[in-house]
């Protein structure tokens, strides 16, 4: 096996270089000598551009999605004369959209140029969610949901594939955690944005048209931004030199998941994707989790207008919910980059608090405002594991279309999970809906059980590799670009070892 491994990484050496029309080419990397100092200077400018970028844009999705749930507090439930369990389909309606495009969606991102891709979506996010403003009816605002999904789709997917197309394997879980961190502070200002909002006194156009207006805005306006700087590859970054590119591709090659492989989508790779065991491990962890997601950003001002604040102060009081995802979000993150291979550690404990949260929720007294406001805040915190379980996939998962594939599998569990979940949270038993907490228990506590096989599905596999072909050896450095270069996958690389 390593004999014949070792003959393709010399077939990969020699192919004819009209095989391989890059702007870096195979030999310019090769070439290069990346000195600490330039390397740095490198992963300087990276994070001075691509972290802010992506961190901007993925707050102001969760501002939209949370958007919705704010809207209630502004009578969007009673202009549109929303009865039953209507409101939780328009909630739910969202993941049938971003579930429909996220198969399409793994096919665009390996064949079209991925920033610019991501930059259109963006856009189509941002129109589609100023739509919201003019839906008259149950119906409109269903549809509105729906395609707002699919304009979202491709945006956690993408930014998780650029982070592993740049930075090391050992850099993902920071720079992961650093672009999901506009999440967390989506949920801090989110609130006093729809505050500021709903203070505003316009008697042509409702508070709830008002929000869905400013956010859409503001979002089609970053689009423009993505498509200046967000690249499509490192070897189109046009915030790089010519020579920083080749550092850039470089200073990946190690990490062996392939970085210039955009632009054919491999069948025999997405087969391997859909038959990897960490692959089903962790679309079942995805799943269990947003059975509690779906109901927190569905139903979280409902919840919290419950405890016995105003509409209008309900909003406010979702500030603790995105302190704690701070706090917890860099605890969880620091501990994983200092301290090797726990990943997955810090992912159980956060599902573990969640799980507690939840459970302050359900069993508190109804008096006990500060006590189950508290919980629901810790009950949140399961939602920092996104960047950890996304460095996994780009840490763990080589062969781009493997990725992309892998990637599109977790957020059509995480579609399912947030459809699903709404369900249980029925408008007979607002605001305490003890069913939907329930459902959300056992989803965190199932979720956590799975995360305990995928740790120990990598640690056998590792010893099996480790029996089978040895400890993984000192690679030459042409042999260790030669394979970043291939596109193998984990399962075909003997010398893969996955991180914890």
């Amino acid at each position: 096996m390593k004999g014949h491994q070792a003959a393709e990484l010399d077939d990969f050496k020699l192919k004819d270089e009209a095989t391989v029309i890059r702007d870096v080419g195979l030999g310019q990397v090769l070439e290069v000598e990346a000195i600490s100092e330039q390397e740095r200077k490198v992963l300087r400018k990276l994070d001075i551009i691509l972290i802010p970028l992506m961190g901007v844009c993925y707050m102001m999705q969760y501002m939209d999605k949370l958007a919705l749930s704010q809207a209630t507090m502004f009578n969007l439930r009673q202009d549109l004369h929303l009865k039953g369990q209507e409101y939780t389909w328009t909630s739910a309606v969202f993941y049938f959209g971003y579930f429909a495009w996220s198969w399409p969606s793994s096919y665009l991102i390996v064949r079209l140029p991925l920033g610019k891709y991501i930059s259109v979506s963006v856009l189509v996010w941002g129109g589609i969610l100023m739509c919201h403003a003019a839906v008259k009816s149950f119906g409109g605002l269903v549809a509105a949901r729906f395609f707002l999904g699919v304009g979202e789709a491709a945006i956690a997917p993408g930014f998780s594939l650029i982070t592993g197309m740049f930075y090391k394997r050992e850099e993902q879980p920071a720079r992961q955690s650093a672009w999901f961190l506009g999440n967390c502070i989506s949920t801090v200002i989110g609130g006093v944005v729809a505050y500021g909002i709903g203070s505003i006194k316009i008697h042509a156009i409702a508070s709830w048209q008002l929000l869905f207006l400013f956010l859409g805005a503001i979002t089609a306006f970053i689009s423009f931004f993505l498509l200046i700087l967000l690249p499509d590859s490192p070897k189109k970054a046009i915030f790089l030199t010519k020579p920083e590119r080749a550092i850039a591709v470089q200073r990946t090659l190690r990490n062996k998941t392939g970085v210039l492989d955009e632009g054919l989508f491999k069948w025999d790779q997405a087969w391997q994707a859909v038959r990897d065991p960490q692959t089903w491990f962790l679309v079942l962890y995805t799943f269990c989790v947003n059975l509690c997601n779906g109901g927190i950003t569905s139903f979280s001002s409902i919840i919290i207008n419950g405890f016995g604040f105003t509409e209008i102060k309900s909003l406010l009081m979702q500030m603790p919910l995105g302190a704690a995802q701070i706090i917890f979000l860099v605890l969880t993150a620091t501990l994983a980059t200092l301290i090797p291979n726990t990943r997955i550690l810090m992912m159980i404990f956060n599902t573990i608090v969640s799980t507690i949260g939840m459970i302050l929720v359900w069993k508190l007294d109804e008096d006990n405002r500060k006590g189950r406001l508290t919980g629901l805040s810790l009950g949140a915190v399961f939602a920092v594991n996104i960047p950890l379980s996304l460095s996994i996939i780009s840490s763990n998962v080589a062969g781009f279309t493997k990725r992309s594939t892998t990637s599109a599998l977790l957020f059509i569990a995480y579609c399912v999970g947030n459809i699903v979940g709404p369900q249980f949270f029925y408008a007979s038993e607002e605001p305490y809906y003890p069913t939907g907490m329930k459902a959300a228990i056992s989803g965190l506590a199932l979720g956590a059980f799975f995360l305990i096989c995928l740790l120990g599905y990598y640690v056998w596999e590792n010893r099996r590799r480790n029996r089978l072909f040895g400890v993984p050896g000192q690679m030459t450095e042409s042999q260790e670009l030669a394979l970043g270069l291939s596109s193998m996958t984990d399962l075909e690389i003997e010398g893969f070892r996955y991180v914890l």
